[in-house]
């Protein structure tokens, strides 16, 4: 999607649509415009000692890989298990607004970063790719000690659509217990695409949402984190934009629901766009400090 057509879009839509609705549009485009022209942003320097390990394979697909990145000397050091969004159809796990602050800040701090690939839309659909994180997550669990790390000590980490996946993995663990993972020390969802997908399938959305999860209201019941929640999860941090509608309001009824089954929800509010909570993640900022003491309080 290039600029010309951006403002093509936003012309139509303001000659075309009312205003809440238009808006709404507005904020996608130019949303969906600025994450590929950070998708698109060179990868910048790691951090010197880093060791990188790339395209370790968890199954036969050739998305069926992570990426590794561990302090040189580390040794039963901390995991940050990182999964990129992208509308369920889109992204990679090295681009820069993924990985490379996120390495920058805690990988000279201790910890190993691991940014894993999955199968995409429109051959695998959201609930088969949280399984294939689980896969990634188990075969990461299984091998980390080779890279310096602690097998019970991994985080989850996940952007948009990989905060989905990440978000309903904690909801749910038996389905990462069924792909062979050990469970976790806690989870850190970045503006996910959704934590209701009932409610959001029932409101006004985006097409993507269409081609995410169907028409089926089952289908949507079965890739919703809030509706998978029984009991209380792993200890759950939601950063969300406080520029999009949704996303907060989400995320407190998800966090609500941790409270009333016993468990640690967080919901930090960010005055961010969605692109910038994941790539400014790891820049100098009170957002990321607030982020590590969260991920220390639980490594």
């Amino acid at each position: 999607m290039n600029r010309r057509i951006v403002i093509l879009w936003l012309g139509v839509c303001v000659l075309t649509m009312a205003g809440s609705a238009c808006a709404q549009m507005r904020g996608g485009l130019l949303e969906r415009w600025r994450e590929r022209q950070a998708d698109a942003t060179p990868a910048a320097p790691l951090p010197a000692g880093t060791r990188v390990i790339r395209d370790i394979a968890y199954g036969s697909n050739p998305n069926q890989r992570f990426d590794v990145y561990a302090p040189a000397q580390a040794h039963d050091a901390p995991v940050i298990f990182m999964v990129h969004g992208g509308g369920w159809r889109r992204g990679d796990k090295a681009m820069s607004n993924v990985v490379a602050n996120k390495v920058a800040y805690w990988v000279p701090r201790g910890v190993v970063v691991i940014s894993t690939n999955y199968r995409m839309l429109p051959d695998t659909h959201p609930l088969e790719q949280a399984q294939d994180v689980a896969r990634a997550l188990a075969v990461a669990q299984r091998r980390v000690s080779d890279w310096g790390g602690d097998p019970d000590r991994f985080v989850l980490m996940g952007h948009s659509a990989g905060a989905h996946m990440v978000s309903l993995l904690t909801a749910e663990p038996q389905l990462a217990r069924e792909q062979g993972a050990r469970p976790w020390r806690g989870t850190v969802s970045l503006d996910s695409a959704s934590l209701d997908v009932v409610q959001t399938m029932n409101g006004r959305h985006f097409r993507l949402y269409d081609e995410a999860f169907g028409s089926n209201p089952a289908d949507w019941l079965a890739a919703s984190p809030l509706q998978q929640m029984h009991a209380a999860p792993a200890p759950f941090l939601a950063v969300c934009s406080s520029r999009r509608q949704d996303s907060c309001p989400q995320a407190h009824a998800f966090v609500g629901q941790v409270r009333s089954l016993g468990g640690r929800g967080e919901v930090l509010e960010e005055d961010l766009s969605h692109s910038e909570i994941n790539k400014d993640l790891g820049a100098p900022s009170d957002y990321t400090t607030q982020v590590d003491a969260f991920l220390r309080s639980v490594f």
